[in-house]
């Protein structure tokens, strides 16, 4: 058993430059794998869309669908500091639908606080989920809830006026009270530029000067072979290490190898 940071003890480790680790989970286990390696925080990420359900974005998630994985998430490291995803179209349409939303999150998985994709836009929302007691990490830069109008998976912040709005929603979302902020898909030089006491900035793709990094965990252990973003560093080749175990299972079954002695009652 870990003890379970909290908001104050992160921006401890931020004042006293220790590295944040956070992972993307989607079910028990990882969760459960998560904890005892000791990783600081852990994000119920709506890319459970893809890694999980195998679509092509993350736009299909629902409430219900973040629900069930962040339970099971929290059953498997109830003692890890656990931030859930607001699925697309879960906060947009109004302050009061929003907050009924994301206090559902809250009530019913045991989530430490809530993540909203968006910047300046949604600072009035940010401010209030915080008056509520709702605490809220935020999520700009590139911002996978866009991707129609985006157009693709792209890095961000290539011309000044893309930098100039980052740097604009970063200034909006923690003076609203945003404790965290991720920044995904932008220049390793606009993160040095985006910092704040207020807030803890977490990158995924935004180079090294961030106070921690997140990355999914079927990235971190191989398993998706389908996409590596160059952000992307593979500990393990998870995806090989199971095709080939399970290769072994069929064919000792084909052969009558298994169940051995040892495997029968």
């Amino acid at each position: 058993m870990t003890n379970k940071l909290s908001i104050e003890l992160l921006f401890k480790k931020k004042k006293n430059k220790q590295k944040i680790t956070m992972v993307s989970v989607s079910n028990y286990l990882s969760a459960k794998i998560c904890e005892e390696a000791a990783v600081d925080t852990l994000l119920v990420g709506d890319s459970l869309g893809m890694v999980f359900q195998g679509e092509s974005n993350t736009l299909g998630v629902s409430l219900e669908d973040v629900i069930y994985h962040a339970k099971a998430v929290r059953r498997g490291a109830p003692n890890t500091f656990t931030i859930v995803d607001m699925p697309f179209i879960s906060y947009q349409a109004s302050f009061e639908e929003a907050i009924k939303n994301c206090g559902r999150i809250i009530k019913e998985t045991k989530a430490d606080a809530v993540k909203i994709e968006g910047g300046s836009y949604f600072a009035p929302l940010i401010e209030k989920l915080n008056k509520v007691g709702i605490p809220v990490c935020s999520h700009i830069g590139f911002t996978p809830q866009w991707i129609n109008t985006i157009g693709r998976f792209r890095f961000m912040g290539k011309t000044d006026e893309e930098r100039q709005n980052i740097k604009e929603d970063f200034k909006s979302v923690v003076e609203a009270g945003a404790f965290m902020v991720v920044f995904e898909s932008i220049p390793d030089v606009l993160s040095k530029e985006l910092t704040s006491e207020k807030a803890i900035s977490i990158g995924i793709g935004a180079g090294a000067s961030t106070d921690g990094q997140v990355l999914v965990f079927e990235d971190i252990v191989g398993l998706v072979d389908f996409m590596k973003p160059r952000f992307v560093k593979r500990y393990l080749n998870g995806y090989q290490i199971f095709l080939e175990a399970l290769k072994s299972y069929k064919k000792e079954v084909e052969e009558g190898v298994f169940p051995s002695e040892e495997h029968i009652y």
